[in-house]
């Protein structure tokens, strides 16, 4: 278990209201636009006497207050919408996909940003999907046939010997494996150790590795992780930066965050990680790490 000490020395004085949250509790969707319009899901809420509140930096997104499980019901079966953290819609948006575009999801499962990008590209195009195993991809192929996704190939492959294929791409999305501590799931933080971060930041920066080997010059690259840790965060663009020789990227999407860390436990990242954003975990929003970079 990591000691809770390490994140005030991350987040200052945000520490205390990070990890005091309220309990209020409530469900971050996104309006899935290939099957129904963000005005007709929302007159349906209504309709049930939801408490509904417009994410302000998606026009999908919406928080929904109701005793309900909105993942049982028979919309979330038909796939008008996709229970997603109002954070994790972010990435995607970043890449700023329009109809036509191919694209790469590297670690794809279980497809929340995956059908996103699909709904932003209007079912057109076409999106290479990656994912490592049976049973990861059962869910994104679950995910994909829900939503009604049509332009989508999926693919079994580890991430980072996805380079063999040859295949190049002007736009990646790396939502990478990671442990999770932005979700503030007290399980994830008691089983979280330093070893383990370890661990997979130095997958992460394998699939960095293969990622910017896909990336055409002058492709983006967006990364991201829903996890507190500078080791899977600011340590992995500065050596994106540094050792692959890309650059990052100002994001121009309006939502509440703070920059990344310059330094941390005697390392100094300087202006390689300038543009990459943290959000702050909340009652509404998981801590996720968002970074565009650029070949």
């Amino acid at each position: 278990m990591i000691d809770r000490e390490r994140y005030k020395e991350i987040f200052g004085e945000d520490y205390e209201k990070i990890f005091r949250q309220p309990e209020e509790f409530f469900w971050s969707i996104r309006t899935n636009t290939l099957k129904i319009s963000v005005e007709q899901l929302e007159k349906k809420f209504k309709e049930k006497s939801y408490q509904v509140e417009k994410t302000p930096w998606c026009k999908e997104g919406f928080w929904i207050k109701t005793e309900e499980n909105l993942s049982k019901t028979v919309d979330h079966v038909l796939g008008y919408y996709f229970i997603q953290n109002a954070s994790s819609m972010i990435p995607p948006m970043v890449l700023d996909l329009a109809p036509g575009e191919i694209v790469l999801d590297l670690c794809a499962s279980p497809g929340a940003k995956t059908t996103q990008l699909s709904a932003s590209m209007q079912n057109t195009g076409l999106i290479i999907a990656n994912d490592i195993t049976y049973k990861r991809l059962k869910a994104l192929r679950g995910n994909l046939q829900r939503c009604g996704v049509l332009n989508t190939t999926v693919t079994k492959m580890f991430g980072e010997n996805f380079w063999k294929t040859d295949l190049k791409f002007s736009k990646i999305l790396l939502d990478v494996p990671c442990t999770g501590t932005g979700t503030l799931n007290p399980r994830i933080m008691e089983q979280t150790s330093l070893s383990s971060i370890k661990v997979l930041s130095k997958l992460q920066k394998r699939l960095l590795v293969s990622a910017s080997k896909c990336l055409e010059e002058n492709g983006v690259l967006v990364y991201s992780t829903c996890s507190l840790e500078p080791e899977e965060n600011e340590e992995n663009i500065n050596f994106a930066v540094n050792e692959l020789g890309l650059t990052t990227e100002k994001i121009e999407i309006n939502f509440p965050y703070k920059p990344a860390l310059f330094e941390w436990d005697g390392s100094k990242y300087g202006g390689s990680v300038a543009n990459a954003v943290r959000i702050v975990p909340s009652n509404k929003t998981e801590g996720f790490f968002i970074c565009k970079l650029r070949k």
